[in-house]
C-alpha cells in the first residue's frame, strides 16, 4: 500500500534547491565508479538549451557589432575624414537627426492619435486601449495609425534642422563667447543654441503638423493622404492656412527643445561625473546607454514643460475659425476648457516623449557613432592651474607648493627679483624642480625685432632675459635716466 504522506525522497525532488524541476534522485552509482557527480547540462535539457540560446545570441551580437563595426569603417572611407565642426559634420548631425526624429514619431503615431483626439474632446474615450479597440474595430489597423505619413514628412523635417542647427549654434556662440565664458555658462549657450535651431525647424514641421492635427482630429480624417490634406488646406484657407498653428507650435516646441537640449546636456555630465572613469575612456556601447537614460529623464522634464502649449496647438488647429484672431482663438479656447484642460492626456504624453526623446537620443548619437563623431554631453572639465600659481607685474609664476629653499622669490614689475633679496633667482632644490617664471606673449618685444625673448615689464629696466640671452645694452631713454638718478640718490 502507498504511503499516505510524501516521502523524504518525494519532497526532495519537489522542492530542491538545485534546480526547480528537478527529476528523481539518480540511483547510488555502483562501487568503484569514478565520481557520482554529473554536469547540470547533462541531467537537465532545459539547462542546456538555455545555455545554447544564450551562446548562439552571444554570437550574433559578436557577428552584428563586427559588422557594423565594417559598415562604419567603410561609410568613414568614403565619405573621407571628417573633421570636427566641418561642414561634412554638420551634414552628417543633419542626417542624423532627420532618422532619429522621423523614425520615432511615427512609430508611436498610435498614441498621438489617442492624444490629441482626447485634448480635443475629453469625453471620446476612457482610456488609450479602449480608444484603440473602437479604431481598430472601426477602421482597422491602418485607423490606429492615421496621420503617420504627415508625421514622419514632418518630424524628419524638424529633425534635421533641430539636431544639426543646434550642433552649429552652439559651436557659433561658443565661440562668440570665448572658451572659459562657454563653459562657465554652458547652460545658457545650450538653451539658446537649442532656441535658434528650433525656430527654424518649426517652420518646416508646421505645414505637415497642420494636416497630422486635421487627420487625427477629424472622424473620419478630411484627407487620405499628406499632400492630399495640403492641397485641401490651401484650397479653402490659402498657405496661410498651413501656418496658422505656427505661433503655438512656437510656443510648444521652443521651451520643450530648449529644455529638452539643455537638461540632456546637463543630465549627461552628472551621470559622467558620477562614474569614475572620463567619458573619453569608455566605448561605445556605454556612451550611446548614457545616452538613452540621459534622454529618457529628459523627456519626462520636456513633456512637463510643453504639455499646456501641445493641448493649445491641437485646440486651434482643430477649432480655429476662418480669420478668427490668434489672441482671439486662443482666449475662446481657454474659455471653454479652463486651466485644467491644458493638462488633458499628460500622463500619456509623458511616456510618449519621455521614449521618444530617449530614443531619439540613442539614434542620433549611434549615428554620431558610427560616423566617427564623439557622443553628445558630457562637457570637459575648466583647465586646471598649476599647484602654485600667481601672477606679479604680469609674469606667472608656477611651480609645486611649498617653500623650495630659495628664499622669497617674485619676478617683480620690472623683471627682476625684488622680494628680501634682490636678484635672486629661483633654483632647484635637489631633484625638485623650483618655481619658474612664465612670460605672456603681450609682454614681449614685437616679433622680428630681434627681442623676442625680452621683457619690457612694468618698470621698464628689469629684463628677465636680458642676461639669459646676451642681448647688448640699449641706450637709455629720458625717463629711464632720470628714474635710475632717483634710485641712486636713495641708495
Amino acid at each position: 500500500m502507498a504511503p499516505l504522506y510524501p516521502t523524504a525522497a518525494i519532497l526532495q525532488d519537489a522542492f530542491s534547491t538545485q534546480v526547480p524541476f528537478a527529476h528523481s534522485s539518480p540511483p547510488p552509482p555502483p562501487t568503484g565508479s569514478k565520481s557520482p557527480y554529473v554536469p547540470p547540462s547533462r541531467r537537465f535539457s532545459a539547462w542546456s538549451a538555455v545555455d545554447d540560446v544564450k551562446s548562439k545570441a552571444g554570437a550574433l551580437s559578436n557577428e552584428a557589432q563586427k559588422e557594423i563595426a565594417k559598415a562604419s569603417s567603410a561609410a568613414q572611407a568614403k565619405t573621407g575624414q571628417m573633421e570636427l565642426y566641418s561642414p561634412s559634420y554638420y551634414a552628417a548631425c543633419t542626417f542624423g537627426g532627420l532618422m532619429a526624429c522621423g523614425v520615432t514619431h511615427t512609430a508611436v503615431t498610435p498614441l498621438d492619435l489617442v492624444k490629441c483626439r482626447r485634448q480635443v474632446d475629453s469625453k471620446m474615450y476612457r482610456g488609450n486601449f479602449e480608444a484603440w479597440g473602437k479604431i481598430g474595430r472601426a477602421e482597422g489597423m491602418r485607423g490606429i495609425f492615421t496621420g503617420w505619413a504627415p508625421t514622419f514628412f514632418g518630424y524628419s523635417a524638424q529633425g534635421a534642422f533641430k539636431y544639426g542647427g543646434y550642433e552649429y549654434f552652439k559651436k557659433f556662440y561658443s565661440d562668440l563667447a570665448g572658451e572659459d565664458a562657454a563653459y562657465r555658462y554652458k547652460t545658457g549657450l545650450y538653451l539658446a543654441a537649442s532656441a535658434s535651431a528650433e525656430f527654424i525647424a518649426d517652420v518646416a514641421l508646421c505645414p505637415f503638423e497642420a494636416v497630422k492635427v486635421r487627420m487625427q482630429t477629424t472622424i473620419p480624417p478630411f484627407a487620405s493622404s499628406t499632400f492630399g490634406g495640403i492641397s485641401i488646406i490651401t484650397g479653402k484657407e490659402g498657405t496661410a492656412g498651413l501656418y496658422k498653428g505656427l505661433y503655438p507650435l512656437w510656443g510648444r516646441q521652443i521651451p520643450y527643445t530648449m529644455m529638452k537640449f539643455a537638461s540632456f546636456e546637463t543630465i549627461v555630465e552628472a551621470i559622467y561625473g558620477q562614474m569614475p572613469k572620463s567619458k573619453s575612456e569608455y566605448g561605445k556601447t556605454v556612451q550611446t546607454g548614457v545616452s538613452f537614460a540621459g534622454g529618457y529623464l529628459a523627456g519626462i522634464l520636456c513633456a512637463i514643460v510643453s504639455h499646456p502649449a501641445d493641448v493649445m496647438v491641437s485646440k486651434l488647429n482643430a477649432n480655429r475659425q476662418p480669420g478668427e484672431a490668434f489672441g482671439g482663438a486662443m482666449n475662446r479656447i481657454y474659455k471653454d476648457i479652463g486651466f485644467g484642460g491644458l493638462w488633458n492626456g499628460l500622463v500619456i504624453r509623458i511616456f510618449m516623449i519621455g521614449t521618444l526623446t530617449s530614443l531619439q537620443w540613442g539614434i542620433y548619437d549611434s549615428f554620431k557613432v558610427f560616423m566617427g563623431f564623439p557622443t553628445t554631453g558630457g562637457a570637459a572639465p575648466p583647465p586646471k592651474q598649476t599647484a602654485n600659481l600667481y601672477v606679479d607685474g604680469s609674469i606667472v609664476r608656477e611651480g609645486p607648493l611649498g617653500d623650495q629653499g630659495d628664499g622669497p622669490y617674485s619676478s617683480g614689475r620690472g623683471g627682476a627679483g625684488n622680494i628680501e633679496s634682490p636678484h635672486v633667482k629661483p633654483t632647484n632644490v635637489g631633484n625638485q624642480k623650483g618655481d619658474t617664471d612664465v612670460i605672456p606673449e603681450t609682454s614681449l618685444r614685437e616679433p622680428g625685432s630681434g627681442y623676442e625673448n625680452y621683457h619690457t615689464g612694468r618698470g621698464g629696466a628689469a629684463n628677465v632675459h636680458k642676461e639669459h640671452e646676451g642681448h647688448e645694452e640699449h641706450e637709455e631713454g629720458l625717463v629711464d635716466k632720470i628714474k635710475h638718478k632717483i634710485v641712486h640718490k636713495k641708495e
